[in-house]
């Protein structure tokens, strides 16, 4: 039991460490997204013998309905993961349509 326990710590403990800066941007960049507008999609179809089915999924985030800015939010959360500042801003994405 003691072996498992000196083995495994280091484990849990590098699962809290910081990750790395792209891999924080691009985590970070889907959360501005949801900042920004809530994300979903609607689902509807036919199957054999008749039978409907439908399905709805919608992401609304808390930093959505408290408002804030979408590049704060990036900010911020490149800042948690990493332990650094972002390498450029929100809006220099070509992909961000803000």
């Amino acid at each position: 039991m003691r072996r498992v326990l000196v083995l495994g710590l280091p484990l849990v403990l590098l699962a809290c460490g910081p990750v790395p800066l792209p891999q924080a941007e691009r985590e970070c960049f889907q959360r501005a997204r949801l900042a920004q507008q809530p994300r979903g999609e609607v689902a509807a179809g036919i199957g054999t013998g008749g039978r409907v089915g439908g399905r709805i999924k919608l992401e609304v985030t808390s930093d959505y309905v408290m408002g804030r800015d979408p590049a704060a939010v990036y900010d911020s959360c490149v800042y948690q993961k990493s332990g650094q500042a972002p390498s450029r801003p929100l809006y220099s994405f070509p992909e961000w349509k803000g």
